[in-house]
């Protein structure tokens, strides 16, 4: 953590958030964000990245309003990150795309120079390369383009005929070789391009324009240079865009990749713990998903761990040991690690594991398990250990807090002489700070992807009634009970109760689907 209040001061960093995608910011951006005490973020920053930033960081808005008028003034956001550093905090100023390019990062920069105040500079993913690359458009190529202009067409008309020289320049380049990419030009596409074609470039030059680049909403128009403007009106084309004008443009039609994938256009929710989330949504972006990470479980201590501690120092004791879940495995041998012992301890003990997950946790730590059940539910274990080694055996069941009582209840019955129960962890419902983005966006939402019970109950008492009828994804038949108990559509169970089976059963779902959405357009 910062120093805050020290001598020393804090220091700001200027964060590009990249061009819309999550996973596009740098890796050093993320870290910046991780250890930050504020964070100023711009309309553009996708939302998904302040869950990145440390808990209890001070999230402050400071964009435009959808109209274009400023929400805060210039000023008054150099004065708060003035004010933040000289208190001692690390502050991030996160911008869309690079903190460099078209944006006010520059003199933001001489603003804190100014004040004494020291800063740094984190690149991001510009869209002026992310949204060719990702409609299939290379901005160079040893046939086509070997050299690249960005400019913006954002300017009024009063300015106009001073940059008439400029863009006849650039009609030239164009012409030889040249690729043009222009940002923000969605309102005044037309005339941009007219200018273009005034200055002598060929009505027939490719050119395309890509909207929300590298996100599920995509979409992407490739025609000509006179063209492009009524298709993009006729394909209701907006901002945020960028256009792309020279001969390059036409290769995507080979080379547009994005929209191809076989979850492009879906929004997907996450609903798994944070810890797990980030691993199961990166498969799914992967695949061309708009993957929401919204955890509604989060993983705490159990109430007490005296049972836990009780049973740790008899480990000697027990012939089993099931674990139900590879949060189990990791927290039953952090709190061996916190008594001061170790595995040895687990003696002649032999492992079960329910599920591949699990097993895989154990072999973690070189523990080999002795059973695994074929199907991950309770009434399997008789089968996967042997109702001979079950009679008259002592087992610890080290698990959530609160769990189904069904295992050990067959255990029992089948002759074991001892079940023990030991909290090793409790599930909470998290605090959500996305909960009322999720809300206002119901509507777009293609699926959300739970993983138990709980995941789906405090799904609804977060989101409310918004939650109904909404398409689900489930692991499991228990799972699927519940989220039909409080009015979901499942319609993704896979086979097999694992992250992996969900995630392959997702994609098949959609690759099955006769009319699949397609949110671009070529």
């Amino acid at each position: 953590m910062s120093e805050r209040g020290s001598a020393r001061g804090g220091t700001v960093y200027l964060v590009g958030a990249g061009p819309g995608a999550p996973d596009l910011i740098t890796v050093r951006g993320a870290r910046c964000l991780a250890r930050a005490d504020a964070v100023f973020y711009d309309n553009l920053v996708n939302p998904e990245l302040l869950e990145l930033a440390a808990d209890g960081a001070e999230l402050i808005y400071a964009g435009k309003k959808s109209g274009g008028g400023e929400i805060v003034e210039q000023a008054e956001i150099n004065r708060m990150l003035i004010e933040r550093a000289r208190k001692g905090y690390r502050v991030v100023r996160l911008k869309g795309g690079d903190p460099f390019i078209f944006g006010r990062g520059g003199e933001e920069a001489q603003a804190l120079f100014k004040a004494g105040v020291r800063f740094e500079i984190v690149p991001g993913i510009t869209s002026a390369i992310a949204a060719p690359a990702f409609a299939g458009i290379p901005l160079t190529h040893r046939r086509f383009g070997s050299f690249v202009a960005i400019v913006t067409g954002h300017e009024d008309e009063s300015k106009a005929a001073l940059s008439s020289v400029a863009w006849t320049n650039l009609a030239r380049a164009a012409k030889n070789r040249g690729t043009i990419v222009i940002l923000m030009a969605s309102a005044r596409m037309r005339t941009v391009l007219a200018r273009l074609a005034a200055a002598g470039l060929a009505a027939r030059t490719p050119a395309a324009a890509v909207q929300w680049a590298t996100t599920a909403a995509q979409k992407t128009v490739l025609a000509t240079l006179g063209t492009l403007a009524a298709q993009c009106e006729r394909a209701k084309l907006g901002a945020p865009a960028v256009v792309v004008v020279g001969e390059c443009a036409a290769l995507r039609e080979e080379l547009g990749w994005f929209e191809k994938l076989p979850l492009f256009g879906r929004r997907i929710v996450v609903t798994r713990s944070r810890a797990q989330a980030a691993s199961f949504a990166s498969e799914l972006r992967a695949l061309g998903a708009d993957a929401i990470e919204f955890p509604t479980i989060a993983i705490a201590p159990p109430s007490s761990y005296a049972a836990l501690d009780g049973a740790i120092g008899r480990l000697e004791k027990f012939d089993w040991v099931i674990f139900t879940s590879a949060t189990g495995v990791e927290c039953f041998v952090a709190r061996l690690r916190a008594l001061g012992h170790d595995l040895r301890q687990l003696g002649r003990a032999r492992l079960c594991a329910i599920g591949p997950a699990t097993e895989r946790a154990l072999g973690s730590y070189a523990l080999r398990v002795a059973a695994v059940p074929t199907e991950y539910r309770a009434e399997a274990i008789i089968p996967a250990i042997g109702a001979r080694r079950i009679r008259g055996a002592s087992i610890l069941i080290p698990r959530a807090q609160v769990a189904r009582e069904i295992l050990p209840k067959i255990l029992l019955e089948h002759g074991a002489r001892i079940v023990e129960v030991a909290p090793a962890y409790r599930t909470v419902k998290p605090a959500a700070r996305q909960a009322d983005r999720i809300r206002a966006m119901a509507g777009e939402i293609d699926l959300v992807a739970f993983t138990s019970s709980s995941t789906v109950e405090n799904f609804c008492e977060l989101i409310g009634d918004a939650a109904r009828g909404l398409a689900a994804a489930v692991i499991g038949p228990i799972t699927a009970a519940t989220a039909v108990e409080h009015g979901f559509k499942v319609v993704v169970q896979p086979a097999d109760y694992t992250a992996d089976a969900l995630l392959a059963a997702i994609r098949a779902h959609y690759e099955r689907a006769a009319n699949p959405r397609a949110r671009g357009a070529s």
